[in-house]
């Protein structure tokens, strides 16, 4: 019996590229964070000058995106455009095991500087098909960089213009329309876009009433209904999650630190830290890096 037996395809050709002129992405980290190491989450936070990509390879929980708290599987891609506020839960009861990779320098055309997608696409798509190929990218790219093998930044930058088309192809084959604001919930995004403005400085739930003009009592309950955080929590894990940035992207002492996200005393922000994230400062930037083979040192994932 015969058997057809494709074995070669062509490619088109003449195929514009994606990433010329201004438009040059260029790699600042990849992360490999196991389930067990989710225990310790990174909490509420932002990237003001980067593209963060999130590939969920195990687990479930609710992460708190923008302005509300949405349900992440595994097999979802997260994509955050600069500046999106993003808390990522878990812990002991709701492990998660995920890649993570850092772009910056993009300039994608009819989109604000460093945004992957439209403000409007959302956040979370579902990889189907493409989940193990995104997978085997990102661990390539990882495995790479940590065993300092030869030209390893030149081969996953390669890589990563391939996890960028791969994730520009999965979200627009999960396009919806954009979503209309809920108007129910407008004061909550005031209350969200005033914490995050003024999170450095000394606000209460009574400063930030007075600001908005509303009872600090009935926007309480509009930003939790909206979030599922009270004002407080937000404003504490907001201070945190900065904390955790500036822990891993600076050498700055922890005492600056902290003094930088709103805490008057080292010792009220060391007792916060190690209370929400489950370890203290000083330890959580130790374990936020790899060995750098090449060079005899560590660098920041």
């Amino acid at each position: 019996m015969n058997h057809s037996l494709p074995v070669q395809c062509f490619a088109k050709k003449n195929i514009p590229p994606v990433f010329t002129e201004k438009n040059n992405p260029r790699l600042l980290y990849v992360a490999d964070i196991p389930p067990h190491a989710s225990v310790h989450p990174r909490i509420l936070h932002a990237h003001e000058d980067f593209v963060e990509i999130i590939l969920i390879v195990s687990g479930q929980s609710e992460y708190l995106i923008h302005n509300r708290k949405q349900t992440i599987h595994a097999g979802d891609v997260l994509v955050y455009n600069a500046g999106v506020v993003h808390d990522e839960v878990s812990g002991p009861d709701r492990e998660i095991g995920s890649f993570c990779v850092a772009v910056g320098g993009l300039h994608m055309p009819g989109l604000r500087e460093n945004a992957l997608l439209p403000d409007h696409a959302g956040y979370i798509f579902s990889t189907g098909r493409d989940f193990e190929t995104i997978r085997a990218i990102c661990s390539m790219m990882f495995r790479s960089l940590s065993a300092g093998e030869a030209m390893a930044e030149e081969f996953c930058h390669c890589l990563m213009h391939a996890l960028l088309i791969k994730v520009l192809a999965v979200a627009e084959g999960c396009a919806v329309p954009p979503k209309q604001p809920d108007e129910p919930y407008a004061l909550g995004y005031l209350v969200k876009d005033y914490i995050d403005q003024h999170y450095t400085e000394p606000i209460t739930l009574q400063s930030i009433g007075d600001a908005l003009h509303f009872s600090p009592y009935y926007l309480s309950h509009i930003f939790k209904e909206m979030s599922g955080y009270s004002p407080g929590q937000y404003l504490l894990r907001r201070r945190i999650g900065e904390a955790q940035t500036l822990l891993i992207s600076t050498d700055l002492p922890v005492a600056r630190i902290a003094e930088m996200v709103g805490y008057e005393t080292h010792s009220y922000f060391n007792l916060q830290f190690t209370k929400h994230v489950g370890m203290p400062p000083r330890r959580f930037r130790e374990n936020y890096v790899v060995p750098d083979h090449t060079a005899g040192r560590k660098k920041r994932q």
